[in-house]
């Protein structure tokens, strides 16, 4: 074993074979001989580098006519990792045409444009995804907007609330990770092009021309200057990803704890010889919200990496770029795997609403107090409401009967209540509040995005 995201056994619980692919050798090398190509063609369209040089590099410029082998030991030799693809994709050209290969540029121009690409391609993967997600989170909403729960606060039993109610509130969470996206693209898919320390000195007057030519050709953004040592950019982005996954190791933490034994509420999908134990026959464990809260965990660690990367020092930093290269792969690799566990999780996931209602009534009602509360206020003042509720709910703890017989049988009570008034109150259905038109806003929301 390597690590968990490259072993054969452990990486398909950690990432997605579509991500790894994104940030392979094969994609990261193809990504640098493309930003060479695009370089080559705005020179020679600006007249700076011989038309044909530029064709032949286009022409040789293929992965598969690399000797990688050879590349990664004269990397190991040299330390830098686009000497050796220089040295190689001119060994492929003429001797003319080996002249013109790399003019103009130095090594992080090639690294960091290059990166920028994988990043368009990763970034169009965490979308579609994204957009998987939200669908299942809002058919989840739309299916439960009027299936009643416990609502719970401090891991307790608190009001009523319902399934689509909390779902939605998970929803309108990815809704705005979503909203941030376009931004963020538009920050991040920037590409670079400086020379030695971002002045453009080689190409004097035409460097601006050849980058705006460029990042034409590669469909990128041009910045209004060179970026070598200003990172927020990448910085935003690993911070974006890690709330991705912090959302969904929310997720993935309530339905586990709605999993327990002892509460029972929602079931992750059942898949024949999914979730057992080795040595307990009777056991349905979770297994995809274990997966994506530890992937999320691990994830949240990630962006105090991408910030020491900001910290640099003059035009050319020292020690930054190793870090991100290890930093911005494993974010989009991990939450690749959280998003891959997340979508048939809810996508199939089972709510059991009788269980739910039986939740509720296993307390006595003692879960209505509140709507005693509120529902005597209005006769009775707040405060005498409150110690009327109060009252009736420790004398139905302390006797074992429910919080209706308790109030029942205090005349204070029922001076202001008659019995169906109270059993109107007494009902979890009756008390939740503006939850459905909430649920019915954030799903507006979702149909506007075409998402619901």
């Amino acid at each position: 074993m390597t690590t968990a995201l490259d072993s054969p056994y452990f990486r398909d619980q950690f990432c997605t074979p579509a991500m790894r692919a994104v940030f392979a050798d094969r994609a990261r090398i193809g990504a640098w001989l493309e930003t060479e190509v695009a370089l080559a063609q705005a020179q020679a369209g600006l007249g700076l580098i011989p038309a044909a040089a530029a064709a032949e590099i286009a022409r040789v410029a293929k992965v598969d006519a690399l000797d990688l082998a050879a590349m990664k030991a004269d990397y190991d030799l040299s330390g830098v990792a686009i000497i050796p693809l220089v040295k190689h994709l001119g060994a492929l050209c003429s001797a003319e045409t080996r002249r013109w290969v790399h003019w103009g540029a130095t090594t992080q121009d090639i690294l960091d444009t290059g990166f920028t690409l994988q990043i368009r391609d990763a970034l169009g993967l965490v979308q579609a995804d994204l957009d998987a997600l939200i669908r299942a989170i809002a058919a989840l909403a739309r299916q439960h907007r009027d299936t009643v729960m416990a609502g719970r606060s401090f891991q307790q039993q608190a009001v009523p609330v319902t399934f689509g109610y909390k779902a939605a509130v998970w929803l309108d969470e990815m809704l705005r990770h979503r909203a941030r996206l376009p931004a963020l693209r538009e920050r991040v898919l920037v590409g670079q092009f400086g020379g030695a320390v971002g002045t453009l000195a080689t190409l004097g007057t035409d460097g601006i021309a050849v980058r705006a030519a460029m990042m034409q050709a590669l469909n990128l953004g041009t910045p209004p200057i060179t970026w070598h040592t200003a990172r927020d950019r990448w910085a935003e982005l690993v911070h974006w990803l890690a709330m991705v996954g912090a959302t969904l190791g929310k997720i993935g933490t309530e339905i586990a704890m709605l999993m327990r034994s002892e509460v029972g509420e929602v079931r992750e999908p059942f898949v024949p010889g999914r979730g057992g134990s080795s040595t307990m026959p009777q056991k349905r464990n979770p297994v995809a919200s274990p997966q994506i809260i530890a992937l999320a965990r691990r994830l949240r660690d990630l962006p105090g990496g991408q910030l020491d990367a900001m910290v640099q020092d003059h035009e050319r930093g020292t020690g930054a770029m190793p870090v991100e290269w290890a930093v911005l792969p494993e974010a989009f690799l991990l939450l690749s795997g959280a998003m891959a566990h997340a979508l048939p999780l809810l996508q199939g996931l089972e709510v059991d609403a009788a269980r739910m209602r039986a939740n509720l009534d296993a307390g006595g009602g003692l879960v209505m107090s509140e709507a005693v509360m509120m529902g005597l206020a209005p006769r009775a003042g707040r405060a005498a409401a409150h110690a009327m509720a109060t009252k009736a709910a420790q004398h139905a703890v302390k006797h074992g009967i429910s919080l209706r017989a308790a109030l029942l049988e205090d005349p204070d009570v029922m001076a202001h209540l008659t019995t169906e008034a109270l059993d109107h109150l007494l009902e979890p259905g009756n008390y939740t509040g503006s939850a459905g038109a909430m649920v019915d806003a954030v799903l507006e929301l979702a149909r506007g995005e075409g998402l619901a």
